[in-house]
């Protein structure tokens, strides 16, 4: 059999490591993206791998979130031999705050959760916060300790799987201008794009909030809706903080070289990606009220993306039943960079054909219609 050949639509973080993937099976793919790589949502996430925080109001985003995170060693083993770059990667846990008694109240249910799953926490009251992290507010009554918990720089994660990916012989068509997919005779799927014409064995739709942009023939637009995201970089003393600092109104994810990240906003303003002032304003007071060290810290950069948010937060992730060959790789909302390592291998295996995950079931395309 002849090693099938795969359009990838959209070079954010899902569709970069996808197509280095699927490369690396065997497959010939071309990658087309209306921009550059790493310019849709991926600009405004800060990298935090934290399921039992982000997922834990829905047991199905939960599991696929544990899922995704037993895999993420071992893929970014496989996207540093492959690219030789140097990326940021931590697995030491999140710190997250109580600042009145129902934070308390809703971290101990938190905690009493992992107790009965076997998960590692800690309960860290203020008078212990020196011995994990000392420049954590002092106003805070204590905080959840997640070990399993950690971050990783997403842009330059972004780059290194489209560099790998290159040097497995993958193209890049960037720039490109709309797109039209459509079905074609034998199962084959037809691209439309910049006034040229491909055809493939699969395409991959991972497109991000620009996926409903995209026409395929005879479906129904992929129901995401851009949510903006804004976020800021300090600048602030190498070790000010230790790992990922949680709390009810933000984040702030510390850099080895000193840089926090703090975010973040969102946002449902369509397809505006400029940032605020006022974005500006709440992401400064939320990583003061974290770590009042950061009161004065230098703001270096402000990022904003636009997260693809689906109908039930879910991603949707799954064979067209509209498009023979087509996949769905879209809607990961916030989550789309802990996914990522599920997505490839979930992706990876249909395209190749190799059995239907039983997590696709709850990702089904067809659950929101003609897709």
């Amino acid at each position: 059999m002849n090693p099938p050949v795969v359009i990838v639509i959209g070079a954010g973080i899902v569709g970069c490591t996808v197509a280095h993937q699927l490369a690396r099976s065997g497959a010939s793919v071309r990658v087309f993206e209306t921009r550059q790589p790493g310019q849709g949502a991926t600009r405004a996430s800060a990298g935090i791998l934290a399921p039992y925080i982000e997922g834990h109001g829905s047991d199905a985003l939960r599991s696929l979130g544990l899922r995704s995170l037993d895999l993420y060693a071992d893929f970014m083993d496989r996207l540093i031999a492959d690219s030789g770059a140097d990326l940021i990667y931590a697995r030491n846990g999140t710190f997250e705050l109580a600042f009145d008694s129902a934070d308390v109240k809703r971290l101990a249910a938190l905690a009493a959760a992992l107790a009965r799953q076997g998960v590692a926490h800690q309960w860290v009251a203020p008078a212990a916060f020196k011995n994990h992290e000392p420049a954590a507010s002092p106003a805070a009554l204590g905080a959840l300790l997640i070990p399993a918990h950690g971050f990783v720089g997403v842009t330059s994660v972004t780059l290194a799987a489209a560099a790998a990916a290159r040097k497995q012989g993958v193209e890049f068509i960037t720039e490109t201008g709309a797109i039209r997919i459509r079905a074609l005779t034998s199962s084959r799927v037809g691209v439309d794009a910049g006034g040229a014409t491909w055809d493939a064995d699969r395409v991959v739709l991972a497109a991000g909030s620009w996926s409903s942009q995209i026409v395929v023939e005879g479906a129904a637009a992929v129901p995401v809706t851009p949510i903006r995201g804004q976020l800021i970089e300090l600048q602030s003393e190498p070790g000010l903080a230790q790992r990922v600092i949680w709390g009810p109104d933000g984040y702030l994810v510390p850099w080895p070289d000193g840089t926090v990240l703090v975010g973040s906003t969102v946002e449902d303003v369509g397809f505006d990606e400029r940032h605020t002032d006022e974005g500006v304003s709440t992401l400064r007071a939320a990583a003061a009220a974290l770590v009042p060290g950061l009161a004065g810290a230098p703001l270096t950069s402000v990022r904003t993306g636009l997260r693809p948010r689906g109908p039930d937060d879910l991603p949707i992730l799954g064979r067209s039943t509209v498009v023979p060959g087509l996949i769905y790789a879209t809607a990961h909302y916030r989550n789309g960079v802990l996914l990522t390592p599920l997505t490839v291998q979930l992706v990876d295996d249909l395209v190749f054909d190799r059995g239907d995950d039983p997590a696709l079931r709850d990702l089904a395309p067809a659950r929101h219609g003609r897709l």
